[in-house]
């Protein structure tokens, strides 16, 4: 019998595009402070692969785990959910 693994997948905005198939993501998240019961937003930034380079600053992406495909990158972006408004 053979099981599917589920890969993680999360959404964020692209913050940088400057390196070569490569996009920076922030992922936020919001949390309840354990002590003073807050909520406050966490943020990680991931490296994520793009192979055509086709998502700018700006971009509301969808990001999915992958086997690494480098030092820093792991993920892959899957889908494009907002363009970003250009001024």
């Amino acid at each position: 019998m053979t099981e599917t693994k589920l890969k993680r997948s999360l959404t964020g905005r692209v913050v940088s595009n400057k390196m070569d198939k490569t996009v920076v993501v922030l992922v936020e998240r919001k949390v309840k402070h354990p002590l003073y019961g807050k909520i406050i937003r966490l943020s990680k930034k991931y490296h994520a692969h793009d192979e055509t380079n086709a998502y700018g600053e700006g971009d509301m992406v969808t990001i999915e785990e992958t086997r690494p495909l480098s030092k820093t990158k792991s993920w892959i972006v899957t889908s494009l959910i907002e363009k970003a408004r250009t001024a």
